[in-house]
């Protein structure tokens, strides 16, 4: 139809530079009305800058950008907004101190007057309803108190509202990544539904399937540049992957160490959750990769914290005999300390092994910045950067190499790879299977049931209890899901 040829936005040559970076190279980019744009490439190659560039949230250092073929030269959020341009980012911009309505409201001036907390109230929920069917999310709730799967949850419900400004572009920056495989589910359902009725969508994962299933056109950026662009049905998962310059995708076999010999290994941790009624219990042992799964929020996570803590003070239930460190999924509240260098950020861990008599040597901790920044491949110029100054997936890797550059044996992960690039996440998943070959132990909480491949073993948990306990041999996507939805074990 002639409709699907208007350019809804489209922008020109654009460059950004932050100092001597170069973040945007000269890009031309364009979203169609009634279609589902594809962004894809590795960690740092300019997405999300482009992203805020197209929301108003960065003005660009060169170039032009027209919306309905309107060129704007005084381009900001507010008018991105009254444009019908609409934007989640990855990091979660949502007020904690606030309830789920009030936050509703901030992007609706006219939801106004007497009761105006009930009428965002009854828009909030409406619309979650609508895009997560059972969310289980109170609008009085404050945010703070929400976990991070319904925080992402609130923050996509509040970006498809509308009242007075129309709405014709959402951009989707990791919309998925805390939640779990049956809200992403519903989340990308909707987005079909939305651009089916003429809008628009810019979708970018991690997830190639995601892409691959959702989008109509796909635009691959690498280095600040876009090097692809084609229909979604142009591409496979291994020709995306070759047009983002990272390694081809690869089968993986797991060596893993005979089902006698790892019985027999240390006992590193033995834990029952709260709530467990029967006498089902998590149990790993020297060289174990543990995988904890079933739906967002039921438990899996409180688990992980409560071994956390029962590391340094004693806690019924819970048994740890090693040192234990935590790679913080929610990396912005739980993991990085934004005032901080990379460099500070990566050794935090380590100080009694950096100190040289009463100090911290930097000479030390450079060193053993340097040798993950290296190892693990954290893109930047200078370690010695704030650690705001890298993406997501480059503060996520920097988490990685704090944990995994420390004296812990123990290694807890609550889902760890939001927002990680396809290439980094196997070399993750291979560092991983080393440290356990090491001897490291291995708790490993995802929403991504694929990741559970690489695990020994996998205890599936629902409303808060283990409801399952399966081998690795065992091990089925049916049967996680069968057991997530299942009854819960009394």
């Amino acid at each position: 139809m002639p409709e699907t040829q208007v350019n809804i936005v489209r922008l020109d040559g654009v460059e950004k530079h932050f100092g001597a970076v170069r973040a945007l190279a000269g890009v031309d980019f364009k979203v169609r009305a009634g279609e589902c744009v594809g962004l894809v490439g590795h960690n740092g190659a300019g997405k999300s800058t482009l992203m805020h560039v197209l929301a108003g949230t960065l003005a660009p250092s060169h170039g032009g950008i027209m919306v309905r073929g309107a060129p704007q030269e005084s381009y900001s959020v507010v008018r991105a907004q009254k444009l019908g341009i609409r934007c989640v980012f990855q990091e979660l911009s949502l007020c904690p101190n606030l309830s789920v309505a009030e936050n509703a409201r901030i992007n609706h001036a006219s939801v106004r007057g007497i009761g105006w907390r009930r009428k965002a109230a009854d828009m909030i929920l409406s619309k979650l309803t609508e895009i997560f069917p059972g969310h289980g999310i109170d609008p009085w709730d404050i945010v703070s108190d929400l976990s991070i799967g319904k925080r992402q949850m609130v923050e996509v419900a509040r970006a498809f509202t509308v009242t007075d400004d129309p709405l014709d572009l959402v951009i989707l920056d990791e919309p998925t990544s805390s939640l779990d495989a049956h809200s992403a589910g519903q989340l990308l359902s909707f987005v079909r539904r939305f651009v089916a009725g003429g809008k628009s969508c810019i979708l970018i994962s991690h997830l190639l399937g995601e892409i691959l299933d959702n989008a109509d056109r796909i635009v691959v950026m690498r280095d600040g540049k876009l090097v692809a662009t084609d229909a979604a049905s142009a591409f496979d998962r291994s020709s995306l992957v070759a047009a983002m310059g990272g390694a081809e995708l690869r089968e993986k076999t797991v060596q893993r160490p005979a089902t006698a010999a790892r019985a027999q290994g240390q006992l590193r941790v033995r834990a029952r959750p709260a709530r467990q009624t029967d006498g089902q219990e998590l149990v790993a042992r020297e060289g174990d990769i543990i995988g904890l799964a079933g739906l967002a929020g039921h438990g899996q996570t409180d688990l992980l914290l409560a071994i956390y803590r029962a590391a340094s003070f004693r806690r019924p239930g819970i048994e740890v005999t090693a040192p234990v460190a935590l790679v913080a999924g929610d990396r912005q509240s739980d993991g990085i300390f934004p005032e901080w260098s990379i460099a500070k950020n990566i050794g935090v861990r380590s100080l009694a092994r950096l100190r040289k008599g009463l100090f911290i040597s930097r000479r030390c901790e450079a060193e053993l910045a340097t040798f993950w920044q290296k190892k693990i491949g954290i893109r930047t110029p200078d370690m010695d950067n704030n650690i705001l100054s890298l993406s997501g997936g480059n503060q996520q890797k920097a988490l990685f190499a704090r944990a995994l550059g420390s004296d812990a044996k123990i290694v807890l992960m609550d889902d760890p790879m939001r927002g990680v690039d396809i290439g980094t996440k196997l070399e993750v998943y291979d560092l991983i299977r080393d440290e356990a070959k090491r001897g490291r132990t291995f708790l490993w909480y995802t929403t991504e049931t694929e990741e559970l491949e690489n695990c020994d073993h996998v205890y599936v948990f629902q409303g808060g209890r283990i409801v399952a306990n399966l081998n690795r041999d065992e091990l089925t996507e049916e049967k996680v899901i069968q057991s997530s939805f299942g009854e819960a074990a009394e």
